[in-house]
């Protein structure tokens, strides 16, 4: 059959399970999020089609408090346990701790594939599940190279692992008995050094714009920064003169509205790159004959990242389900298959 994918979400309907979610997180001092997560998966699942039918999240919240709670216990706790043990030695052993922050990086990455691992073993379609087999240690040891690499190269190593990354959850995806391909030719077709060249160089830019904005709100208000200048050399308070909670306020909503404006500058010269980085993991997934293409532009993808990080900060993040919604929307929308599968096998 083709594949067609489709969506039935709603985004204004997680305003109410966001602010349910964020209240319930208050009372139970946060404990509540691993129950609130999974319902707000069970609904953006839900709201998910392909050929008509919908996806089901059947994870639990018990499953994700339990697994926080092991990670605690067998890792967290030994780890800081540790650092301080280190600590409390004399200062020949601090180097002891460093191995113990390298291990943060692989742990960062093995929990991430585990993560893909039980979300996928959690989601089924016409009653099929979704498996990822694959090492959780193998991707663990990938995503600490990456940072090495990054670190020698500047980050120009990135676009090379964002593919060998994709490459080891799809290749090792089924559905059913049914196996996801990774096909590396075709992925190489979206050019990703091109768009990163932007970013990495808009990035200096951002800096060069950011570093002229607190220059002309310097000079624009010299009293002001020579009074913060005074006081944090430990001039007398009785002798320096204060600026006035008027010219406070306004000082601080000069420095906020920069910075929202550097942000999302910032966000406009990555967006070509994470936008490509879409397109071309997609490109390069295939099941049976359908192949996967993601219509991702960078347009699009800015405006959906700067109203998602609006959405945050104005609401203390309580609208994060909201953004989640907002974003599988986005996705899913720009979705398309090429060809068929034997969907019915």
């Amino acid at each position: 059959q083709p594949v067609v994918f489709s969506t039935t979400l709603q985004t204004r309907s997680f305003f109410g399970i966001s602010l349910i979610n964020g209240l319930l997180n208050i009372v139970t001092l946060t404990l509540y999020r691993f129950w609130g997560k999974s319902e707000v998966r069970r609904r953006v699942w839900q709201g998910v089609r392909v050929n008509g039918e919908a996806f089901e999240y059947t994870g639990r919240g018990r499953e994700l408090f339990i697994g926080f709670l092991l990670a605690s216990l067998l890792l967290g706790i030994p780890f800081l346990t540790f650092v301080f043990a280190v600590q409390l030695l004399d200062e020949a052993f601090s180097l002891l701790v460093l191995p113990g922050y390298l291990l943060i990086f692989w742990l960062w990455g093995f929990g991430m594939f585990t993560a893909f691992r039980y979300m996928a073993s959690r989601t089924t379609w016409r009653g099929i599940r979704f498996a990822l087999f694959g090492s959780a240690p193998t991707y663990g040891f990938m995503w600490l190279g990456l940072q090495f690499a990054n670190g020698m190269t500047a980050g120009w190593i990135q676009p090379i692992f964002e593919r060998l990354l994709a490459e080891q959850v799809w290749n090792h995806m089924r559905f059913g008995d049914r196996r996801f391909r990774w096909n590396q030719a075709r992925s190489e077709r979206i050019g990703l050094y091109g768009p990163f060249a932007l970013g990495w160089f808009g990035t200096i830019g951002v800096f060069i714009v950011a570093a002229v904005a607190l220059g002309v709100i310097g000079a624009a208000n010299p009293d002001f920064w020579d009074q913060v200048s005074q006081g944090m050399e430990g001039v007398d308070t009785e002798v320096a003169k204060f600026a006035s909670p008027l010219q406070v306020a306004a000082v601080i909503l000069e420095l906020v509205v920069a910075s929202v404006l550097v942000l999302m500058l910032w966000a406009l010269v990555w967006s070509p790159y994470h936008a490509a980085v879409l397109r071309s993991a997609t490109a390069g997934v295939s099941l049976d004959e359908a192949r996967f293409d993601m219509n991702a532009g960078a347009w699009s993808l800015w405006w959906l990242t700067c109203t998602n990080i609006a959405l945050l900060v104005f609401s203390l993040g309580l609208l994060m389900p909201l953004v989640q919604a907002r974003t599988a929307k986005y996705l899913v929308s720009r979705m398309r298959a090429i060809g068929q599968a034997s969907l019915d096998e």
